[in-house]
């Protein structure tokens, strides 16, 4: 039984001023998928392609553990899209070989009236081919399901992005900014 769950979330967060602008930080894209994933779970393949290892899911009477392969890119201007390249699920080749997962996010800084804030968006689409048992399961229980679990990774990574990056952010900011300034702050001879 081929099934499709679909999930979406939005995002605006303000962001607190500091130092260094966060279209900075922003165009670098791995500084945001490191604050967001534990690093145990992430490899990176190239500067712009990340393998995530995610944490097992539960479904119905299935445990599952998507590996995903994502592009995390940035413009000049801060932002950052996000798109599933491949995906692979360990543990159940049957499901591994009729399951797709669509990850399509973007993330970018807006000026409102002087404040900065991020926004954003994820869809998110999983279609997948059911083993036999679960197929006398009603396909509204099935999908409800799939979508609440759906759901439920991205509200995951939403919080994480309203709690971490900002967190990062502000780090990586008083970092540069002491950087930037024992860099640029003119040496004063005896002489004046």
């Amino acid at each position: 039984m081929d099934t499709r769950f679909v999930a979406s979330q939005s995002v605006e967060i303000a962001v607190p001023e500091q130092p260094v602008p966060i279209q900075h930080y922003l165009r670098q894209p791995q500084r945001l998928v490191y604050a967001l994933v534990d690093r145990s779970r992430l490899e990176q393949l190239s500067p712009e392609l990340f393998r995530l290892k995610m944490r097992p899911l539960s479904f119905m009477m299935l445990s599952i553990q998507p590996t995903v392969d994502m592009n995390v890119s940035a413009t000049a201007d801060g932002t950052i899209y996000l798109k599933s390249v491949r995906c692979e699920i360990r543990g159940v080749e049957y499901i591994n070989q009729r399951f797709s997962l669509n990850l399509i996010g973007k993330l970018y800084p807006l000026n409102i009236n002087g404040v900065t804030y991020l926004k954003g968006r994820a869809d998110l689409e999983v279609r997948v081919e059911l083993p036999p048992p679960l197929w006398l399961t009603p396909k509204p229980i099935l999908e409800t399901s799939g979508n609440a679990l759906l759901n439920s990774v991205l509200v995951t990574i939403k919080h994480r992005l309203m709690h971490q990056l900002l967190l990062d952010y502000r780090k990586w900011a008083c970092s540069e900014s002491v950087t930037q300034g024992s860099v640029s702050e003119p040496i004063l001879s005896p002489n004046g």
